[in-house]
């Protein structure tokens, strides 16, 4: 039987939402001064929060939405880079041609001229049609370059030409082609420290620097936190047909005080984790925090190690809860008693068989 615990509040009319979310948002700024992203068939989709920071960067999106000039996004992973440019998309008269997603970091020199720009028929081997390519795709649109500062540097002067000139020259083609496409770039890198290093072109950064939005980490404007734990709480009760998670006054201090390396992304996961155990959220531990260095890598290589760390750190999140840990853990019951058995005796205390 399903756990419930008693700090979930009663949801009135809890569905799926196999949507989960909008992403193609509007801007509302209620009575409290706080903005949040809607549309018409939810009534919201996304909370920005009330700091003053957010509210900054709310009114340079209608701003560049209206002038339709190039918007440059800089921000920790997990901050919501994309999501702005979504915003801008809807908030202004492009609204209703096309957004079109770019990652930069999984563009190639060989193959990205012509996703980007197009190529005619018979313009190398393979090329047995027309492309028309992103930018001309787009048409009226919206470009985002995600991660623009792993762009490649061939491809950096071929984008430069592009803002300047504002046209495409498909692969194979003697003409340049003229394109009306409003342009925004996002980073989680100092482009201006790699401009010094010499990976990021200094003209380029400055033609995609018409309107810079600095998108602060969550930990920089904490007061924000609640109104993203009430969002996420709500969104994932509809999805996962659970009631609302209402925190007491410690829980929301203790998350409140918790850096969150990975921002908004982060806290989000947190709340839909506990949905999906049907548990209390919780801050990571400083367990899995210093699971992975900031580089990524393993704190050590001895699969033994890592395999007991894994076990403690799940039955840690469970709070002991054996048949939860082992469904965090991806592994069957049965599975989960024999690795209990194979480590010490105090990881098998301190785990609960649960039902």
């Amino acid at each position: 039987m399903a756990i419930r615990p008693s700090s979930f509040a009663a949801a009135e009319s809890a569905v799926r939402d196999p949507r989960g979310g909008s992403l193609d948002p509007a801007v509302v700024v209620d009575e409290s001064g706080a903005t949040r992203f809607s549309t018409g068939a939810t009534p919201s989709n996304w909370v920005l929060g009330s700091s003053a920071a957010m509210r900054r960067i709310a009114k340079s999106i209608e701003r560049a939405a209206e002038v339709e000039c190039t918007v440059l996004v800089c921000g920790e992973t997990g901050t919501g880079k994309e999501l702005w440019a979504r915003l801008l998309h809807r908030s202004g008269p492009r609204r209703n041609r096309g957004f079109i997603p770019v990652n930069c970091a999984a563009l190639t020199p060989s193959l990205a001229e012509s996703q980007l720009f197009g190529h005619e028929k018979g313009a190398f081997t393979g090329a047995n049609g027309r492309a028309l390519g992103i930018f001309r795709a787009a048409e009226g649109g919206i470009v985002f370059l995600d991660e623009i500062g792993e762009m490649p540097m061939e491809l950096q002067a071929k984008l430069l030409r592009v803002l300047q000139q504002r046209e495409v020259l498909p692969v194979g083609a003697n003409e340049p082609v003229p394109i009306d496409v409003q342009i925004v770039a996002a980073t989680n890198r100092d482009l201006e420290a790699e401009v010094e290093k010499g990976t990021f072109r200094e003209d380029l950064y400055y033609r995609l620097n018409m309107i810079e939005l600095r998108v602060p980490a969550l930990r920089e404007r904490a007061e924000d936190i609640p109104s993203y734990i009430e969002f996420f709480s709500q969104r994932f009760a509809e999805r996962y047909r659970l009631p609302v998670w209402t925190p007491s006054a410690d829980a929301v201090a203790e998350f409140c005080s918790f850096d969150w390396p990975g921002n908004v992304r982060q806290l989000e996961h947190v709340i839909e984790q506990a949905y999906v155990l049907q548990m209390d959220p919780k801050v990571p531990t400083k367990g899995s925090k210093a699971a992975t260095s900031a580089s990524g890598r393993l704190p050590c290589l001895d699969l033994a190690k890592l395999r007991e760390q894994a076990i403690r750190e799940a039955l840690q999140i469970t709070r002991g809860h054996k048949a939860k840990a082992a469904k965090l853990l991806g592994v069957h019951a049965n599975t989960m008693t024999r690795l209990l058995k194979e480590l010490d005796g105090d990881l098998g205390d301190a785990a609960a068989d649960g039902e």
